[in-house]
């Protein structure tokens, strides 16, 4: 394109937002972002929640922060989209006003629901689920809403729980057509979210709230918004939205997307097959693909893309990165040795401006394979290739001679293990790839870079501000809506390789018996993980908010 065009993005995640601002030129590139962040409010039960209102206000601050820190004008920003959490749970009223507080796709409290209309009879596959409704799901959506975490069983959450509010109800959204129609007025949901309710019939030529499914899981269909693309227009923006800020009216906001289709437009994965491994807080593997796949053995399955016609082939994580905050807070920080190590380096060296540059440096400077430690990252259960809330970390293989350093290193591998368990349970259904996309705050650590190219034995590479991939993929799906791109395909080009990783031959051996291991760690303690977790998982008392979880591509690191 000859024309320079601004556009501003907001990536909407679990403990806060990041408002982003990207100039189009012969790249996208980043002008200035900003993040806020807010909390989440955790209920024993599995309760996990957040406010509408905080995640308003923190978009409105980091849109005003920007704008009046760049000489930008608010008439030159062409257009706007969100690339948002997924699987979150909204009722509103007529005006669009939330009814109660969000329900996050962490919330894991609609166990009895998902027993009452899915868990139930005498035939069922896997052991779990109804064998006719499950049947009638996947032919028609691809998927199955198949934990307690689905949107399907918040909605009769909420039915059943609170009926004061159902009533009151005019539409369920998820958590980024919430915030477009808090932009616009403008009632809308994108296809990624209508097909993770599995209502949705996502079948090539049938697009479109399944009323059969409804009547099957009893869905009130006038809850149920319109349905767009994630390049189109749904409205423009108020002068109300556009005062709080900062902007002028009528910008116009497309449809944008959740985070997984819009993290793999964003790490350049437009081509068939093009596949990307994300670490923020929880993790993912996806590829692209041009049919609807689902592998319910190893519990992954596709969701529709942005890319019409496309469709994310998708085994998630639940924690990923966040396994390396955990270390930062309880191996690192809670040891004062290491603590005041890195603060003396900090305050003698530039290069290490925050405290995880010297974990990375810890890490490279330990050998591959940690002696032999192996670490499980499912500290929040886990999903793929193993569906289990209960599952939860562990060091396994300690010894007399185990040093700190060895389990931080352990940690980083651990999580590279899961991601290629789920790569090769992938590779089942599609060809083997061997360049893979990293992407996310995790790819920002060279030392992780690496490990996952040893430990995956694919060469990796990464973009420039990785751990923004997210709204460079909002930032493409504008280009593409607004006519500055003639394609997706032209919007590759935008979004060049910045580093190259090949594999460590010396270590594979090691490492695949490693990994080998590390697969069977499961098989042989699952049992025990329910042992000691069903009941605190389970507990049903209390409604008083406690904690947050913190999220390592939504938040900086604090400075030495």
């Amino acid at each position: 394109m000859s024309e320079t065009a601004y556009i501003i993005v907001h990536d909407v995640g679990t403990t806060g937002n990041k408002s982003c601002m990207y100039r189009i030129t012969d790249r996208i590139e980043l002008v200035d972002s900003y993040l806020v962040e807010y909390p989440i409010y955790t209920f024993p039960g599995g309760g996990v929640e957040q406010k509408a209102d905080e995640w308003w206000n923190a978009i409105c601050t980091a849109t005003r922060t920007i704008m009046e820190r760049n000489t930008i004008k608010p008439a030159d920003i062409r257009g706007m989209a969100f690339c948002a959490q997924m699987q979150g749970s909204i009722f509103v009223d007529e005006q669009g006003k939330a009814l109660r507080n969000p329900m996050s796709y962490m919330d894991g409290r609609a166990t009895e629901q998902i027993k009452k209309h899915l868990n139930h009879g005498l035939l069922k596959i896997d052991g779990k689920w109804n064998l006719r409704k499950a049947l009638k799901t996947l032919y028609y959506t691809g998927g199955l809403a198949g934990t307690a975490k689905d949107p399907l069983w918040k909605y009769h959450w909420v039915k059943d729980n609170e009926p004061e509010i159902f009533e009151k109800a005019h539409k369920w959204l998820d958590v980024k057509d919430y915030l477009v129609h808090r932009c616009t007025g403008k009632f809308a949901m994108t296809r990624d979210s209508a097909n993770i309710t599995f209502i949705y019939d996502t079948r090539p030529g049938k697009l479109g709230w399944h009323r059969g499914l409804c009547k099957t899981y009893d869905v009130d269909m006038d809850l149920l918004p319109p349905v767009y693309d994630a390049t189109d227009i749904v409205g423009h923006l108020t002068l109300e939205a556009a005062d709080q800020m900062g902007l002028v009216e009528g910008i116009p906001v497309l449809g944008g997307g959740g985070d997984v289709p819009l993290t793999t437009i964003g790490s350049g994965g437009l081509e068939l097959h093009d596949t990307h491994i994300y670490i923020g807080t929880s993790g993912w593997v996806v590829s692209n693909v041009d049919k609807r796949m689902v592998d319910i053995g190893n519990f992954m399955a596709s969701i529709l893309g942005a890319i019409p016609g496309r469709y994310c082939y998708t085994a998630e994580q639940e924690t990923s990165g966040a396994c390396l905050q955990w270390v930062r807070d309880h191996l690192a920080l809670d040891e004062i040795g290491v603590y005041l190590e890195a603060q003396h380096i900090c305050e003698k060296n530039d290069e290490y401006n925050s405290l995880y540059d010297f974990l990375d440096e810890v890490v490279l400077q330990t050998p591959a394979g940690g002696g032999n430690v192996l670490f499980t990252p499912w500290l929040h259960g886990n999903r793929s290739p193993r569906e289990d809330p209960y599952s939860r970390g562990m060091f396994f293989n300690l010894g007399l001679n185990t040093g700190k350093r060895q389990m931080i290193r352990s940690v980083l591998e651990g999580v590279a293990f899961h991601k290629r368990w789920m790569l090769e349970a992938m590779e089942k259904k599609i060809p083997r790839q061997e360049t893979i996309r990293f992407v996310g705050g995790g790819a920002k650590s060279e030392v992780w870079c690496q490990i996952m190219a040893d430990i995956t034995g694919r060469q990796i590479e990464t973009i420039a501000n990785s751990q923004n991939v997210g709204t460079i993929g909002a930032t493409a799906v504008c280009g593409v809506g607004l006519k500055l791109f003639n394609s997706f395909q032209e919007a590759k080009t935008f979004i060049p390789v910045e580093k190259v990783y090949t594999p460590n031959r010396k270590n594979r051996a090691m490492y695949d018996r490693n990994f080998d291991v590390f697969t069977r760690l499961y098989d042989r303690n699952k049992k025990l993980f329910l042992a000691l977790n069903e009941n605190i998982i389970n507990e049903k008392t209390g409604d008083k908010p406690a904690g947050q979880m913190p999220e390592m591509h939504k938040r900086t690191s604090p400075p030495c």
